[in-house]
């Protein structure tokens, strides 16, 4: 029987191409020092960190460094790595910078894609099911992905109905986490947007 979930949805901490501003897609780069010094930076809200000492709130990461590296650094209790979970596929435009890559970019709608890439059609269709199949497992009700920006944007973009081709009706915020709601008839919700991670003074 398929029940209601919520996942909060945590982008990686900064790597090396981040701050080059290049596409990074499925490279598998590691965090840098100043995202390593971000990262241990970052707090859960108080919610899931009491969810996470009553061993209510599952983790689950893509495969990638950049996230299982953070992750780590957030204090994850036994991470799932979940392929459904990895960057869209960038294609012949892996390591562009990314002004390079918005001159590259004629369409922006759901099934536009990078040559050799992925849609994102695609994108969401792999992290729908794996957000299905969670709904319908016995587990927690409560889960943190730590997953990269690509993956978030599509699956807010679902939530919101947004055509990926008009405006952005939101904006991503850095060192921020977001809550979309599987419901249990499968529909998508957004609960929370750009929620502040509780930093060190």
């Amino acid at each position: 029987m398929s029940r209601s979930i919520c996942v909060a949805l945590l982008r990686h901490a900064e790597t090396a191409w981040n701050a080059e501003r290049r596409l990074q897609g499925r490279s598998d780069l590691g965090l840098s020092p100043d995202g390593v010094a971000q990262a241990v930076r970052w707090r859960l809200p108080a919610d899931l960190v009491r969810l996470q000492g009553q061993g209510d709130v599952g983790w689950a990461v893509s495969p990638l460094r950049r996230t299982v590296e953070t992750a780590r650094h957030l204090g994850a209790i036994a991470p799932i790595v979940e392929a459904r979970l990895i960057e869209r596929d960038g294609g012949d435009w892996t390591g562009l910078p990314l002004d390079a890559v918005d001159r590259l970019t004629s369409d922006t709608g759901w099934d536009s894609r990078p040559p050799r890439g992925e849609s994102s059609t695609e994108v969401l269709a792999r992290a729908r099911a794996w957000l299905d199949e969670v709904a319908t497992t016995p587990g927690p009700d409560a889960w943190v992905a730590v997953t990269h920006r690509g993956v978030i944007r599509v699956l807010v973009a679902a939530a919101v109905g947004w055509d990926l081709c008009s405006p952005a009706p939101f904006r991503f915020l850095p060192n921020r986490l977001h809550r979309i709601r599987r419901r249990g008839d499968g529909h998508l919700q957004l609960v929370t947007l750009n929620e502040p991670l509780l930093l060190d003074p």
